[in-house]
């Protein structure tokens, strides 16, 4: 008997010690750091903070931002760096107001573009462009001719934050070592040579284009710079139209700081060494400066915030996994995980392209908010998804007049926005509506997130009011159909983007997620002992069920009965299947033709026409409906748009070669096939059963 209870003694010791042995997470990071060995213009690599980058050439600097402008762009980009041209004809934002019916009983007031040439153009088009994201000007060495670069070998160290390049420029030997501060927006880099050093700080003027670096180096009268110089240090005052900021420089001894012509400061040292740190700030610019710091506390710095990134929340290792695809996905994964961390953990919802170039004039999409965020409620990184998410109750009085001014109370989150919440006009974002819910869902992933009563109850505190406004809107927008007693959704352009608002009805996704959504707001009542909204349990009860054809397909409406063989609904999100995958199973799905539609669009998809995040989305309708094997097909489809990059970005075409949703989505999916879902059996309930994913601190997905 003693025997028996000793060898159960050992045996639960084993199992004790196997349950705590945990992930070596630096060798996961560090085999995947990314390694250039030559000029690429799609190979940038970036250092930032969450919400200020630095992205940097094969030089391990900004040396040649022309060259790189049409790949992946060498930005200097913030959360609070944002610029306006001045509005010199005093356009008013209700100039872009158009009046709609869509037959609710009153007329409903969009932000419109306008094609006949006059001032409503010319004000919908100044409010697309104004504001937009600043470039706050590049730093790099004084070179003029990339191909004299030579042998180079350029690795980011994902562990630390830090750049390291060597190359030969013209024979010359060259080692840089750059990082970012992980406090303030500060970049510091380390330079040896056997050659002069120059370094060049060059600031450009806006553009204000929809799609690019930012940097218009053609109008030198445009703005002003202005260096002032104290010994080691100098302050740099940018003067930008209204907007002022500040670069303050601090440079080893015995470097030489001057300016060599308007809009170029110079760095010089002929001793071998260059050692040098530029603070970017809007504000006071001696809020941060610190004399003489040597490089050494900035990586040291940066290595500590960058170990506490990856040892905090959730991890995943898939080096026990035979399958050789198994390598890719966690190199996306770690990369993806990486570019959050450095592009999109500050303070705003990100754009789509994160802190590396503006698209969309630099403006952050809120129906992308759960592509870029949602996934950090899941890796159990609490902390920086409530960042952004405060930035909605700045938005919720302007939200709140869109949605008096269409008719509904509560508050109408918006769509192409900024960070002074401002609603761009546009013929199709302006009727988007499935940025409506994300608020509740994301202020559910916090409230799941926190891991005791205190914490959970300072979330409910904290968003219960928005989860109400915004359900309050959701309430109303629902139209009851008293003839089929049953509540619709129309007058709104979808997910799938090719459908009409003046003809849409129950489009599928948001079908689901209007279900989700108030049935998540209802919970939130209960939980804080408030009395129920009658009208969202009458929607929850009555809501319309996903329509489907004589075929058993699901359409990508209930009015596009033309769904399979008119091109326009078969191209754009493959949305529909995110009415089960990215939302749970509701009554209104059914699982069989979820199936046979999934099946329909996996082969006859105009996929050269998806983005990014499709992919992880189909994922997640294929691991929900048991799937696993074609979940971890959907996650590596090889099509254009789901190709990742050297340096993990998500490139689409040659507009959009970074896109930030797609590497969130798939930090999504990876942790829902790991953690499960509600409901779900089972480790790893998303994966075949062959591949032995090791995972620790991921939550499930609602």
């Amino acid at each position: 008997m003693r025997k028996a209870w000793s060898i159960l003694f050992l045996v639960c010791i084993a199992m004790s010690l196997t349950a705590k042995e945990s992930i070596d997470r630096k060798k996961v990071v560090t085999r995947h750091n990314p390694h250039v060995t030559a000029i690429d213009t799609l190979a940038s690599l970036t250092v930032g903070n969450g919400g200020f980058a630095f992205t940097v050439d094969a030089t391990g600097l900004q040396t040649f931002p022309e060259l790189y402008s049409k790949g992946v762009p060498l930005g200097t980009m913030s959360d609070w760096g944002w610029h306006s041209f001045p509005n010199k004809k005093h356009y008013k934002h209700s100039e872009t107001l158009v009046a709609r019916d869509f037959h609710r009983g009153h007329e409903e007031y969009y932000a419109a573009q306008f094609k006949e040439n006059g001032r409503q153009k010319d004000a919908s088009n100044y409010f697309r462009q104004n504001p937009h994201r600043l470039h706050l000007g590049t730093i790099g060495f004084a070179f003029d001719t990339p191909a004299l670069v030579t042998d180079v070998d350029e690795t980011l160290d994902m562990w630390t934050g830090k750049i390291e390049s060597t190359f030969r420029y013209a024979g010359h030997k060259y080692h840089v070592m750059t990082v970012c501060d992980p406090d303030n927006d500060v970049i510091a880099s380390h330079i040896e040579s056997d050659s002069t050093i120059e370094v060049v700080l060059r600031f450009p003027y806006p553009t204000g284009a929809h799609s690019d670096d930012a940097c218009n180096w053609n109008a030198e009268d445009k703005h002003t710079t202005e260096l002032s110089v104290d010994g080691r240090g100098a302050l740099i005052t940018r003067v930008v139209d209204g907007v002022v900021y500040f670069v303050n420089l601090e440079c080893n001894k015995g470097t030489r700081i001057r300016k060599k012509d308007a809009h170029t400061v110079s760095l010089t040292s002929k001793k071998g060494t260059l050692e040098f740190y530029a603070g970017y700030s809007g504000r006071n610019p001696m809020g941060f400066y610190v004399s003489q710091r040597p490089f050494a506390d900035f990586a040291m710095a940066s290595a500590g915030r960058w170990r506490e990134y990856w040892n905090t929340g959730g991890f995943i290792d898939f080096s026990n996994v035979s399958d050789p695809r198994a390598h890719e996905l966690e190199r996306r994964v770690i990369l993806s995980q990486y570019l959050m961390g450095a592009q999109e953990a500050g303070i705003l919802p990100p754009q789509e392209t994160g802190l590396t170039y503006n698209s969309w004039f630099g403006k952050f999409h809120l129906e992308m908010v759960w592509w870029h965020l949602a996934h950090y409620g899941l890796w159990n990184k609490p902390d920086i998804l409530e960042n952004p998410m405060k930035w909605y109750f700045y938005a919720a009085n302007n939200a709140k007049g869109i949605a008096q001014r269409q008719g509904f109370p509560g508050v109408r989150w918006m769509k192409m926005t900024d960070p002074a919440a401002g609603e761009a006009p546009s013929n199709v974002g302006s009727y988007l509506i499935w940025q409506q819910p994300h608020v509740i869902y994301l202020a559910e992933l916090l409230y799941r997130a926190a891991d005791n009563d205190v914490r959970r109850k300072a979330v409910l505190d904290a968003y219960a009011c928005l989860v109400d406004l915004t359900a309050l809107f959701m309430g109303r927008f629902a139209e009851y159909d008293s003839v089929a007693d049953r509540f619709i959704i129309r007058g709104c352009i979808p997910a799938q983007e090719t459908l009409k608002a003046d003809s849409t009805i129950n489009p599928p996704f948001e079908l689901a997620y209007w279900y989700t959504a108030l049935d998540m707001a209802r919970k939130w009542r209960e939980r804080r002992g408030e009395e129920p909204v009658a009208r969202w349990d009458s929607i929850i009860a009555k809501l319309s069920p996903l329509a489907y054809n004589a075929d058993s397909l699901y359409l990508a409406a209930e009015t596009a009965t033309a769904t399979y063989t008119d091109r326009r609904f078969t191209s754009d999100h493959p949305a529909l299947l995110g009415a089960l995958g990215v939302m749970p199973h509701t009554p209104l799905v059914n699982d069989k033709v979820m199936t046979k539609t999934l099946d329909w669009i996996w082969d006859n998809w105009n996929w050269d026409e998806t983005w990014g995040w499709d992919f992880p989305m189909v994922a997640m309708t294929c691991a929900r409906l048991g799937l696993a094997d074609r979940a971890v097909d959907a996650l590596l489809m090889p099509k254009r748009t789901n190709t990742y990059l050297v340096n993990g970005h998500n490139y689409q075409d040659k507009r959009l070669r970074v896109y930030m949703p797609g590497n969130g989505g798939l930090l999504t999916a990876v942790a829902m096939m790991c953690a499960g879902w509600d409901g779900a059996e089972g480790r790893n309930p998303g994966f075949p059963s062959s591949w032995d994913v090791r995972w620790e601190g991921l939550l499930p997905m609602p």
